[in-house]
């Protein structure tokens, strides 16, 4: 995994160099006066610049403004998305006491792992309706049960209206889950590759998920393309990581699967 360490960061600077070389194609495009121009052409170009530049010219742009955002209410509108206090107010009312004390998140504490909270699609008679209840779609993954819980809540009554659960159905992870995967392969003897790759890139040993900069993808099985341990991935929840050295190169990892129900890392074989 060494060699794959420095490969990368040789990709990594020859794209900087063919950015640099797209770039001074686009201004060779995009310069006045270029070949072809007659000789009165140029001379307007010419004089177009220097009243741009004398901020005289009647196209002149003036200077940007910087203004601030507007502060975010409490509550939004319609169909807006959710204000952080709609989705920090609908992700406690989706908890339940039940699920709560039932539940399990990817660090194994009690409570399921939230997901996320998107604004849930308005019934088919409230369309038109600009009064229609405002509703928060909130998802939650319970380690316990390997299950994907979805819960509508109706955020102008309080109540939870619709709730569906899932097996076998695994949504994009969360960035704790990212983090947590990071941890188990850190400390998992597989990991050893990926520590002696960030050694190589900061001369400094990896021990915790903050040192990286993570992404990933959720993992499937495939029948007779794995190890036996991950036959369960898809039923479990598994990740690929592609982690990368905060402003440093990336590292692949892609040969390891994270198993964070079972919480055990295997090894792709990726002849």
């Amino acid at each position: 995994m060494r060699k794959i360490v420095h490969r990368h960061l040789g990709k990594v600077v020859a794209g900087a160099a063919i950015a640099v070389a797209g770039t001074a194609v686009m201004v060779g495009i995009t310069l006045p006066g270029t070949a072809g121009a007659d000789e009165t052409g140029g001379n307007n170009a010419g004089q177009a610049a220097q009243q741009a530049a004398q901020g005289q010219g009647a196209g002149a742009v003036p200077p940007g403004v910087v203004e601030q955002a507007p502060e975010e209410g409490d509550k939004g509108t319609g169909g807006d998305p959710l204000t952080d206090d709609e989705m920090d107010r609908a992700a406690q009312l989706a908890a339940s006491p039940q699920m709560r004390s039932a539940g399990e998140n990817v660090e194994g504490d009690r409570g399921p792992q939230r997901l996320g909270v998107d604004i849930a699609e308005p019934d088919a008679d409230e369309l038109d309706d600009p009064n229609a209840p405002r509703r928060a779609e909130v998802s939650f993954y319970d380690y316990k049960a390997d299950a994907l819980v979805t819960r509508i809540v109706n955020l102008d009554t309080g109540k939870v209206e619709q709730t569906s659960t899932e097996h076998g159905v695994q949504p994009p992870l969360s960035r704790d889950e990212y983090a947590e995967a990071a941890k188990i392969l850190i400390a998992d003897p597989l990991g050893a590759d990926m520590k002696a790759d960030f050694k190589d890139a900061t001369d400094k040993e990896l021990t915790s998920p903050e040192q990286l900069l993570l992404n990933g993808a959720v993992y499937r099985a495939t029948p007779g393309a794995q190890p036996a341990v991950l036959d369960k991935c898809g039923e479990h929840r598994c990740v690929r990581l592609f982690p990368k050295v905060k402003n440093g190169p990336w590292i692949d990892a892609r040969s390891f699967v994270i198993d964070l129900s079972a919480r055990k890392v295997a090894k792709l074989d990726m002849r």
